[in-house]
């Protein structure tokens, strides 16, 4: 199968702690990054992830709190300090842009490259992006500020063709993109070959699901049913709840209701208290409601 990759630059929340770098993730598709949320020394951990920067092709931020976007400007000049010349497109809020264009102005201005701000909706559930292999939507979430998470989501493939039956009736190459797509194939003396004998199955469409900074809330769920992969934050343990709530956060059981709920596949839980000097409370407490729940930390490469 071809590279459905999550790495976890930073899983920290806005407290540095020597444990854990602020919010940022890389979702890699086929060799093609992007980057989710850019927390404070954002480069630093893209070169000890061994990413390659010039295969950056967006960056998605789900909201407007510091340890969410404040390695912006620094991952940007880094950019620029490597020669790249290519547009960079963030998806963020629309207040983006008054924040964020007078540092590019000041400290940015000589850059080979443009700077894009596409803004959303963080309130409504739609597709941000798209291309032939590829579509993210946002996850509209409950936060102190505008917040929205995000949902890659393959797009359905096309069956695979049997190289030794192709070969075997000596397929044409005009015929192949109709067999991929259903199509029986018809012999020059009008024998019909089924499509069963020609094809495999597709590849199962893979998807992920990015909830930064939210309290509990069942309205996701639909959004993100059966998902392979969810992050979701959980700030806290259920000791704190009131706490959580009342900071728009959510606890890690709260996070494992969720994924059992939308029949996620797998759970990671990340944007850990600093007041937690081991996380493990946390993955005790998800793993109680989903057991199938891993800790985020800086580092992980979760393949899917």
């Amino acid at each position: 199968m071809e590279k459905f990759d999550v790495n976890i630059l930073g899983c920290g929340s806005a407290t540095p702690t020597l444990q854990h770098f602020p919010s940022t993730q890389v979702v890699n598709i086929r060799e093609k990054l992007f980057m989710l949320d850019c927390g404070e020394g954002a480069q630093l951990q893209f070169r000890k992830s061994k990413l390659s920067f010039s295969r950056l092709n967006r960056i998605f931020i789900t909201h407007l709190h510091g340890d969410h976007c404040f390695g912006l400007i620094g991952f940007i000049s880094t950019l620029a300090l490597l020669g790249r010349t290519g547009d960079l497109v963030i998806h963020a809020h629309a207040d983006l842009e008054k924040l964020l264009r007078p540092q590019l102005d000041y400290f940015c201005r000589d850059n080979p490259f443009n700077v894009k701000i596409e803004p959303f909706a963080p309130e409504k559930n739609e597709v941000i992006y798209e291309d032939r292999s590829l579509t993210v939507s946002t996850i509209p979430l409950k936060h102190r500020i505008p917040c929205a998470g995000f949902l890659f989501r393959e797009k359905e493939k096309e069956a695979r063709l049997i190289k030794d039956m192709v070969e075997f009736y000596q397929i044409p190459i005009r015929d192949r993109v109709a067999i991929k797509q259903g199509a029986d194939f018809v012999k020059e003396d009008g024998t019909v070959v089924p499509n069963a004998k020609l094809t495999k199955p597709a590849d199962k469409a893979r998807s992920y699901a990015y909830c930064s900074d939210t309290i509990y809330d069942e309205a996701i769920v639909p959004i993100i049913e059966g998902v392979d992969v969810l992050y979701h934050e959980a700030t806290y343990t259920n000791n704190e709840l009131p706490q959580a709530t009342s900071r728009g956060h959510a606890t890690a059981a709260q996070a494992a209701q969720i994924a059992k709920l939308a029949n996620a596949g797998k759970l990671i839980i990340g944007h850990f208290s600093a007041r937690y000097p081991d996380n493990r409370i946390f993955l005790r407490e998800a793993q109680e409601i989903f057991p199938n729940t891993i800790l985020a930390n800086e580092g992980l490469c979760e393949k899917l």
